[in-house]
């Protein structure tokens, strides 16, 4: 072989290796970074070997084969598509990737659904920051807690794991952003139902609805894209506090449409509708005057409600609770839950209202303590308060005695003798009246003796003279004692007839005057007295035994000599009763013929003394007195 052939061999091979070179890197140009289809090698450990075609074959982890909770699904022969991202690394591997091949197929599929606004299907795989990463088979989104369903979500645990159709709302390829939304597809979805469902609906239909949502008020049930208000008063016809004693988030509940408003959209709802009204028949099944036992479903200020069955409730006021504790709280008589014995005492089916009792169903005590203790009977109890009017006593079974200021003392005044008292001292009374219907007790101290005026005052009636002693000089008349014990008073007016003398400034304390008794009050053991009646009385009987018709004598004479004859001997006049009485008689006798002889004299004998017919009135006494000192003066 010639040199000049070795050269031109040589000179050949090195056009070939250039050209194979300048394949090569046409190669290059076109695999890096671009998704191949490779064939699967062999499986070593963690690792699997693909041949895409190149100097050296690529090394994939088995995780990127691996689904989440499964195996690995590969195995020698198969044909995938990777993703070339290196054509050599320090070891002379190509670099492969299997998720990202996927991605880039996935991202190409997104793409084309967000410029025709389709939906796409994912998972949603964890909570971040703000919201959720949910995988659109191998692309990964951001799900913002808002667009995750139409009303707030407390817990997304039960959707996790689950395929969800979303719309992608935001997406950027160069950066791997994506953001995706819920909530769109629900709103889609809820008006193409809403619209549905109103066309068919009417007040009455019943209905299948979801518990969406539940408030203090009532709870919100979703019809299938329309939404209607449950309130809690159409949940039961029992008494229900809140709807989650009875409703649950997510329930399936029957439901009937009461009120719909096609304007507004909103939709009242009911579910004791679909019941049976306990309430028909109560006035038969709860007559007046019978007991029951029943529950206390809930306490208020002004009673505690019972429960006699489901659905219906009495109401049991505070003042029907006790006979003896007024004034307290139900809470403190009764409790939530509690069993009760209870007598119904009014029904009004139409308001749909029973009126119940505890304490009928009980012993009334005040009947019991008038048993034990009847009409002046003696008690002894504790001073349990005082208060500007008397003493309350406790008696004993919760029951308390008031004896009033008045019936503490005899001889004391009730402000006096109210101070002899404190708290806790025992005290013994006598029962003055017990008033079962009002449930009051009426005691007195003083009555426990004697009164010691009651002797002094049963001897003097009304209309009868006595002699008493000036004890107290007032403004408006005499305070006197009558034997030095009975007290009585005398009016201002009633210090004399004539009006010159009315004057209480006339008397002296320890003066003793006449007066007749024209008043008398056993209970406020005082009298009233009139000296002015006293002189009317004596007047008239001057008249009568002094003075005629005819007799021509004149007022003054005739007091004159019914004064003389006043001031003569008493002593005589008792000595003979016997003849005044005959004389008194003769006197009726000799003047009716002077009264039949003279009927024209004696009309204005009558005129002129108007005092006589009416001696009580003032003006009448007053003309009588004038008219005396005028016959005074022209005789």
């Amino acid at each position: 072989m010639t040199d000049t052939s070795v050269v031109q061999d040589a000179a050949a091979s090195e056009e070939n290796f250039e050209d194979l070179f300048n394949e090569f890197l046409e190669r290059v140009d076109i695999v890096e970074g671009a998704v191949v289809e490779g064939t699967v090698v062999s499986v070593q450990g963690d690792a699997v070997l693909i041949d895409v075609g190149l100097k050296a074959e690529g090394r994939v982890s088995l995780r990127e084969f691996t689904p989440p909770g499964g195996k690995a699904e590969v195995a020698v022969g198969d044909k995938v598509e990777v993703f070339v991202e290196r054509l050599e690394n320090k070891n002379g591997e190509t670099v492969l990737s299997r998720e990202k091949a996927q991605r880039e197929e996935v991202w190409n599929q997104l793409e084309a659904a967000f410029e025709t606004n389709d939906r796409v299907k994912g998972y949603i795989v964890q909570r971040v920051k703000g919201g959720f990463t949910v995988n659109l088979g191998g692309a990964f989104a951001f799900l913002p807690g808002s667009q995750v369903d139409i009303r707030p979500v407390r817990d997304v645990t039960p959707l996790m794991g689950d395929e969800h159709e979303f719309r992608i709302l935001k997406m950027d390829r160069r950066r791997g952003n994506i953001v995706v939304s819920r909530r769109s597809v629900l709103e889609d979805e809820r008006a193409d139902q809403r619209a549905d469902l109103i066309a068919g609906l009417t007040e009455g239909q019943v209905l299948d609805g979801i518990v969406k949502n539940i408030t203090d008020y009532g709870a919100f049930v979703d019809l299938g894209g329309l939404d209607g208000l449950l309130h809690v008063t159409d949940i039961s016809w029992r008494r229900i506090n809140h709807p989650t004693e009875a409703l649950s988030i997510g329930q399936t509940v029957r439901v009937q449409v009461i009120r719909f408003n096609p304007e507004t959209q909103r939709i009242s709802l009911g579910m004791k509708q679909l019941e049976a009204d306990p309430w028909e028949g109560v006035g038969a099944k709860y007559p007046v005057a019978a007991r029951f036992k029943g529950r206390v479903t809930n306490i208020t200020d002004y009673g505690a409600f019972v429960e006699l069955e489901a659905g219906i409730e009495g109401l049991v006021h505070v003042s029907e609770m006790s006979w003896t504790r007024k004034n307290v709280h139900p809470g403190k008589i009764v409790s939530t839950s509690q069993e009760v014995d209870v007598e119904v005492l009014d029904v009004d089916s139409d308001k749909r209202r029973i009126s119940l009792g505890i304490k009928q169903t009980q012993e009334n005590p005040w009947d019991e303590f008038l048993i034990q203790y009847p009409v002046d009977s003696e008690v002894e109890g504790e001073v349990k308060n005082i208060t500007e009017f008397g003493l309350f006593i406790d008696i004993g079974n919760e029951l308390d005695g008031m004896v009033h200021m008045s019936d503490l003392s005899w001889d004391k005044s009730g402000e006096e003798a109210i101070n002899d008292y404190k708290k806790g001292d025992q005290v013994k009374a006598k029962v003055l009246d017990v008033d079962i219907d009002k449930e009051r007790i009426s005691l007195g101290v003083k009555q426990l003796e004697a009164d010691p005026m009651a002797d002094a005052m049963t001897g003097i009636t009304r209309g009868a003279v006595v002699t008493c002693t000036v004890a107290r000089i007032m403004d408006n008349g005499l305070e006197v004692l009558i034997d030095g014990a009975v007290p009585g008073f005398i009016r201002k007016a009633d210090l004399a007839r004539e009006r010159g003398d009315q004057r209480p400034d006339r008397f002296s304390e320890g003066d003793r005057l006449d007066a007749k008794v024209t008043a008398t009050d056993k209970a406020a053991r005082r009298m009233t007295l009139s000296v002015k009646a006293l002189e009317i009385e004596e007047e008239k009987k001057a008249m009568k035994a002094y003075g005629s018709a005819d007799s021509g004598a004149t007022l003054g004479d005739i007091l004159g000599a019914a004064l003389s004859a006043r001031s003569g001997d008493d002593a005589e006049e008792a000595a003979a009763p016997e003849e005044a009485a005959p004389e008194e008689a003769a006197a009726p006798e000799e003047a009716a013929p002077e009264e039949a002889a003279a009927p024209e004299e004696a009309a204005p004998k009558e005129a002129a003394a108007p005092e006589e017919a009416a001696p009580e009135e003032p003006a009448a006494e007053e003309a009588a007195a004038d008219a005396g000192e005028d016959e005074n003066k022209a005789s």
